[in-house]
């Protein structure tokens, strides 16, 4: 039997397709959620970054900026699917991240391990067409970036860990493109750790009795959320000074000092809407305010590498 020029094969075949394109691309959107992979945005502008700042002495290579981007999508996303299986039953005794992918059985653990081994895979593959050190160096950073996932059940600065873990990524990229490493690259990757560990801090204040209830060590819950804060105001004074001194290191026109005073401000408002007693514009600081001083660090380096 047919239906105009199709026959019921063609009709039942093409509802099969569709199908299943809608099933891998809801399984692709569950797992974005579960890696929350917007939050991209904080760490790959240092990246890119890094980057932009090695093509000075360095001959330009599309290839590179491609695998370099390929690298730290995989790294990231083979890291956050483990810290996903790593705390799942934790996740799922706290309120505020019960509703996440695995606790909800909305993916299974299998399904969350086969995605971690293909996002490793993409890494270390990403790393070698970078070159033999950087595919060398993928299997020690695969284990730096796993490993995070635990240092909440033994240290207080597990958030110095993960800020530690995030800031690979201007480094290597900056080691991909000039394959050495440089003090000035250095000071960027300070400049990110202390960044994110200082937000991460923040963030954390919302788990206190969570983590005191289940023996964790976060910041907060061993100091108190009035310490944390301060703790975490000083390590973005560091950012800022970290910044400063790759302006310098890297000899930068001074139109860059226009976006760090505006990287400066956006810091102190971070820290003025986020007090121990008020928790509600978290989510303002930890997302919107951080993605903007993100943006900016690369709009002053790319501005810069424009007028050079």
């Amino acid at each position: 039997m047919s239906y105009g020029k199709y026959s019921v094969f063609d009709l039942k075949f093409m509802e099969k397709m569709i199908y299943m394109v809608t099933l891998v691309k809801e399984k692709i959107l569950t797992f974005g959620k579960m890696i929350k992979f917007h939050h991209t945005v904080f760490a790959l502008p240092f990246a890119l970054s890094a980057v932009v700042m090695a093509w000075r002495n360095h001959p330009f290579k599309i290839s590179d900026l491609i695998w370099i981007l390929v690298a730290m999508v995989g790294a990231r996303s083979a890291a956050m699917g483990f810290n996903r299986i790593a705390d799942a039953a934790m996740d799922g005794k706290n309120p505020r991240t019960a509703a996440r992918e695995i606790p909800t059985g909305v993916l299974k653990k299998k399904d969350a391990v086969i995605f971690v081994l293909i996002s490793s895979l993409i890494f270390i593959f990403s790393a070698a067409m970078l070159g033999k050190l950087c595919f060398i160096l993928s299997f020690p950073v695969l284990f730096f970036l796993f490993f995070y996932s635990y240092t909440k059940r033994f240290t207080k600065f597990c958030h110095i860990y993960l800020g530690a873990a995030i800031s690979l990524a201007p480094l290597g990229a900056w080691i991909a493109v000039t394959g050495s490493v440089s003090i000035s690259v250095i000071f960027l990757t300070l400049a990110l750790m202390t960044y994110i560990a200082g937000f991460d801090i923040l963030y954390a204040c919302q788990d206190i009795d969570f983590d005191r209830k289940e023996n964790l060590y976060s910041f907060p819950a061993v100091t108190g959320p009035e310490k944390a804060m301060k703790f975490s105001s000083v390590l973005h004074c560091f950012t800022f000074i970290f910044l400063f001194f790759m302006y310098l290191s890297f000899k930068m026109h001074p139109v860059f000092l226009g976006f760090l005073l505006l990287i400066g401000m956006l810091l102190i408002a971070e820290h003025k809407i986020v007090k121990p007693d008020d928790l509600q514009h978290i989510n303002v600081a930890f997302f919107n305010i951080n993605s903007i001083i993100s943006i900016l660090l690369f709009a002053g380096i790319l501005t810069d590498a424009i007028i050079r």
